[in-house]
């Protein structure tokens, strides 16, 4: 564990020590090299449970997927930051850089924690560097309305968690997930019992975010820079998946009578985002809805507490962490040539930019969930668990699947075909650099489809 959380810690001096115009290759390098050094978690025996272990921090086969794709990340949001910081001061892009790595750091000590404290004060600590990203370095003057969303929903829903924690401590002794596993089931019965249940599943889903408490995930999104963003859509979300799958073996008797509201909401969501994102005219806008939709599926298929469950919501979370942070990066990309982020004013660049379209394409397939990509897999295990749940969810899972390729489609319609605006003289043509990032998202992608049990969880 320590190998790479380490030089993920001294990545941060490096960044201070070094020449200001050798920044972004050494910082680049760097972090590439601690993310190809964190895909030797992947390897770890699934018969043995937890591997890598010391007293507060161990990995499992849940979490390693998850650890993997926050190390894989660092690089790809320095990579996608370096045009838009470069006019800035090299102070500036120094702090900028620092902040993006401490956001590693927590993460990796969120996913890695062992005790359950230490994974809330983590999942707390990844507020303030995003919170900093998305108020100093956004785009519009919306920022800090933005930020403050970002910051109240989230810490008034994980204060009830506080609380559910400490009382979890005293009644079972131990808020160690390697003991809390064997610790005799709770006898919950009361009313008391029941806020206890909710307090301890709220923060995480408004983290996900669930439909209704979803509103701080779009501003966020819309007014963040590019890595803001792309860590948002790609592993802060993912935060909220992982800590209700951890903390769902400990609220057995109850989950099955008071979970039924919450599917139906996150079901309910999956609809009503995707129909939002069929009449959405900023394209940032649309990513970020349509992440909500794809989140609602993965809360569905944690709370129903099924083997396949749990396997399709962490494959699918997986997947569009990879697939939705490509399409920030590839909305980025036009806005940073047309720098506009509406739709109908941009389009037409398959004319301009050809090999960009190809790989538009492929994120949107991706989107939409083609066959036989990660994306597909996941939602068909969720909808498979759900069916078997009840039947009625067909009803809803189908129109879901249906709405998500209608705007996947009109998303890649308006943005690449019919004919280039009068308006747009002269664009940049695209860059390595470019081409290079999309292909670090989406080759990962592809390559999962050949050895999908790295991503499957427990249930291997």
């Amino acid at each position: 564990m320590l190998k790479i959380l380490l030089p993920t810690i001294m990545l941060v001096p490096t960044i201070w020590a070094v020449p200001a115009k050798h920044l972004w290759s050494t910082a680049l390098s760097y972090s590439l090299l601690i993310s190809l050094t964190s895909l030797t978690w992947l390897k770890s025996s699934p018969e043995s449970g937890w591997s890598f272990l010391s007293p507060y921090m161990a990995t499992d086969p849940l979490s390693t997927p998850l650890l993997a794709l926050t190390c894989w990340l660092l690089p790809l949001m320095i990579l996608a930051s370096q045009n838009h910081t470069a006019s800035e001061p090299s102070s500036r892009q120094r702090i900028y850089i620092t902040l993006l790595t401490s956001l590693q750091i927590f993460l990796i000590m969120a996913f890695g924690a062992t005790e359950m404290i230490m994974f809330y004060i983590m999942f707390e600590a990844t507020l303030i560097p995003t919170l900093v990203i998305i108020t100093r370095w956004g785009n519009q003057t919306e920022r800090l309305n933005a930020g403050t969303y970002f910051l109240f929903y989230t810490l008034a829903g994980s204060l009830p968690l506080l609380v559910a924690l400490l009382l979890l401590q005293n009644s079972t002794g131990t808020l160690s997930l390697l003991t809390l596993q064997y610790a005799p089931s709770l006898q919950l019965s009361s009313f008391a019992d029941k806020l206890w249940w909710a307090g301890c599943l709220l923060a995480f889903l408004v983290k996900m975010p669930l439909y209704g408490a979803h509103l701080w995930l779009p501003k966020a999104h819309v007014e963040a820079p590019i890595a803001g963003s792309m860590v948002l859509a790609a592993v802060l979300l993912k935060l909220g998946g992982y800590g209700m799958m951890r903390m769902m073996i400990m609220l057995e008797p109850l989950t099955k009578e008071l979970s039924y509201p919450f599917i139906i909401f996150a079901l309910w969501g999956v609809i009503m985002t995707g129909s939002i994102c069929l009449r959405q005219t900023d394209l940032k806008s649309l990513i970020a809805y349509s992440s909500v939709s794809h989140m609602g599926l993965v809360a569905a298929g944690i709370l129903i507490q099924t083997p396949w469950g749990f396997t399709g919501a962490l494959i699918l979370m997986i997947a569009h962490g990879l697939t939705s942070s490509a399409l920030f990066c590839l909305a980025n990309t036009n806005y940073e040539r047309t720098h506009s982020r509406t739709m109908v004013l941009a389009r037409g660049l398959q004319m301009v930019l050809p090999l960009m379209t190809a790989w538009w394409f492929i994120a949107s397939l991706a989107n939409l969930a083609l066959p036989p990509l990660p994306n597909l897999m996941g939602e068909l295990m969720i909808i498979t668990s759900l069916l078997h749940w009840s039947w009625w969810t067909i009803a809803l899972t189908g129109a879901g699947t249906l709405i998500t390729a209608g705007y996947s489609l009109y998303m890649f319609l308006m943005t690449q075909r019919g004919p280039l605006p009068a308006h747009i003289m002269s664009l940049d043509p695209t860059h390595s650099r470019e081409h290079l990032l999309l292909a670090l998202h989406l080759l990962p992608l592809i390559l999962l489809i050949t050895k999908p049990e790295l991503i499957w969880g427990w249930t291997a």
